[in-house]
C-alpha cells in the first residue's frame, strides 16, 4: 500500500472509531489526525478536503460494496421476506467481514441520527429506495402511510440492533454472530411490516 493510501486509511479508521465512541460533532479533525498517528494536524483537510469529504469517504467505503450486494440479492427475491433479506443480510455480511474489534456499525448508527450527514446517508443507499418500492407494492392491501412508516422504522431497527451487537461483542471479547443477527432481524422486520393495523375505536 502506498504511503499516502496508508495515511488515508489510518485517518478513516481513526475517525470511524472516534465518531462511533463520541459522536461526530464533538470530535475535531485535529483529534482524528492525532489518533491516526499523523503529525500533520491538517491531515483531514489535506487528504479529504475537510470534514464533509472525510464523512463521505467513511460512508462510501461501506455503502459502495453494499449497494451491489443488495441489488444482486434483490434480483432473486420473490417475496416480502426476500425483499427484507436483500436489505439486511448483505449489510450484516459486510460487518462480519471486518477485522475485530470493529466500530463500523456504531459509526453508521451515529451517522444515521446526525442531521448533518442525513442527506449523504440517503444518497449513498439508493438500493434501499428500490427495495422499499417493492415492499410497498407487496403490502398494497395495507394503509400506505402505515407501511411507509414501518419501512422508515426498519432502518432504525437495523442500525440500532447492529450497533448494540457490535458493542456487546467488544465488551465480551467474542466474535459477533452476524449470520444469526441477520436472520433474526429479517424475520422480525418482515413480521412487523405485514402486521395487522389497529385502528382507534376498534
Amino acid at each position: 500500500m502506498a504511503r499516502s493510501e496508508a495515511a488515508r486509511t489510518a485517518l478513516l479508521d481513526a475517525a470511524e472509531r472516534l465518531f462511533a465512541e463520541h459522536g461526530i460533532a464533538p470530535v475535531s479533525d485535529r483529534r482524528v489526525a492525532e489518533a491516526a498517528g499523523n503529525s500533520n494536524h491538517s491531515a483531514v483537510g489535506y487528504y479529504f478536503e475537510g470534514r464533509p469529504g472525510l464523512l463521505r469517504a467513511l460512508i462510501t467505503r461501506h455503502a459502495a460494496p453494499l449497494e451491489a450486494r443488495r441489488l444482486d440479492a434483490f434480483e432473486g427475491s420473490d417475496s416480502l421476506l426476500g425483499d427484507v433479506r436483500s436489505l439486511v443480510i448483505p449489510h450484516v455480511d459486510l460487518l462480519a467481514s471486518l477485522p475485530q474489534p470493529s466500530w463500523r456499525a456504531r459509526f453508521l448508527h451515529r451517522a444515521a441520527h446526525d442531521p448533518s450527514v442525513e442527506d449523504l446517508m440517503r444518497e449513498s443507499a439508493r438500493s434501499v429506495t428500490v427495495v422499499a418500492h417493492s415492499v410497498v407494492a407487496r403490502l398494497d392491501h395495507l394503509d400506505r402511510e402505515v407501511v411507509a412508516g414501518r419501512v422508515r422504522l426498519t432502518a432504525h431497527m437495523v442500525s440500532t440492533a447492529c450497533a448494540e451487537v457490535e458493542t456487546r461483542a467488544q465488551q465480551d471479547g467474542q466474535e459477533p454472530r452476524w449470520a444469526a443477527v441477520g436472520n433474526f432481524l429479517a424475520d422480525a422486520i418482515a413480521g412487523m411490516l405485514q402486521a395487522p393495523i389497529t385502528r382507534n375505536g376498534m
